[in-house]
């Protein structure tokens, strides 16, 4: 069965937006807060599934958003490329140096991310047990180029310095690292599609610290080919694209790729979003989550605004980034009474 979100990106314009939240299951909850302490780790969170479907469905239990995400992490594909990594307490992702890729052992790291596939499984047939049959489910990867950045600057950065110098100095040895993930996150997607989740988003969070023509080589050209991919194997499944930052390449990526929808970051103007993005695919977006965690009377503003100016095409009310650990429910409930009121 398919929800308001798969039908919106199927083409329907809905009277009122379906709407989910990115990070909508996360530690602005209180019973995130407890199955992260019963978990023990952030990891093992993630590689439990009886865990990742505990807190995957915690927001839909409270707040009824029309799709479930997979509770899980983008660099669960480094890890499965035995690259190491660990998430410090206040410092966000280590992982440690790139792995030797050459012989790959490509059945192997499929076996890694089993427990991420019988967590969708397992999300799905909770999701029909507890009578939210109609509640959208979806799965999701990193894009190459932002699993790349982690993968060789070895933890956030404000800018990926060294990925990029590596990318412009061994472009042919980069190349074949992009290739690689394609493939890679191609197949995760396929199969996290077999499992259960019957829409899939890409998150490319950095491709906003490139230039356009590198933009166009490491962004839009990989994501194409996973679209693609995924339109052969499972033509019925809706792909969401997220290039955050990308500025005046999100046209160009929405045109380009394949995508069903497109995710827009807080810093693009809803009247620019429905003028030029709308014609091409859905638009999903874009409060901004400091907005949500303050309230009141600018919150109220600022998604009425959303609502009227994208409304009138295929629109998917969600935020312009994740949402953050210091959001009050109430403020969440606030929202959705807007939006569904």
């Amino acid at each position: 069965m398919t929800g308001k979100l798969y039908n919106t990106l199927k083409g329907k314009t809905q009277e009122i937006p379906p709407v989910w939240l990115m990070r909508q299951a996360g530690r602005y909850l209180p019973e995130y807060l407890k199955t992260r302490g019963d978990a023990g780790s952030f990891l093992d969170l993630c590689y439990t599934p009886s865990f990742a479907t505990e807190v995957t469905l915690q927001p839909i239990r409270r707040f009824g958003f029309d799709a479930a995400i997979l509770f899980s992490d983008i660099l669960v594909v480094p890890h499965a490329l035995g690259q190491d990594l660990q998430f410090a307490q206040n410092h966000g992702p280590q992982l440690g140096p790139l792995p030797d890729l050459t012989n790959l052992d490509f059945e192997q790291f499929h076996v890694n991310l089993s427990a991420v596939y019988d967590a969708v499984s397992s999300i799905r047939a909770q999701l029909d047990k507890e009578g939210f049959s109609n509640t959208d489910m979806i799965g999701f990867s990193g894009a190459p180029w932002t699993l790349a950045c982690y993968m060789i600057d070895g933890k956030g950065t404000k800018d990926f310095n060294e990925t990029r110098v590596f990318a412009l100095s061994n472009p042919q040895k980069f190349q074949t690292l992009i290739d690689l993930l394609t493939k890679l996150i191609s197949e995760y997607l396929v199969n996290q599609i077999n499992h259960g989740a019957n829409i899939v988003q890409i998150f490319d969070s950095w491709s906003g610290v490139l230039p356009p023509d590198q933009f166009r080589k490491w962004v839009i050209e990989p994501t194409k080919k996973i679209v693609a991919h995924i339109k052969h194997f499972k033509p019925e499944t809706p792909v969401i694209g997220f290039p955050k930052g990308a500025a005046f390449l999100y046209e160009e990526y929405a045109t380009h790729t394949g995508i069903d929808g497109i995710g827009i970051d807080t810093q693009v103007p809803p009247e620019y979003a429905a003028q030029t993005l709308q014609k091409h695919c859905a638009v999903q977006g874009n409060l901004d989550p400091m907005t949500l965690r303050a309230g009141g009377e600018e919150l109220e503003i600022q998604t009425k605004k959303i609502l009227e100016t994208l409304g009138k095409g295929r629109h998917i009310f969600n935020l312009g980034h994740g949402i953050d650990k210091d959001t009050p429910p109430a403020h969440v409930e606030q929202v959705l009474k807007l939006i569904r009121g």
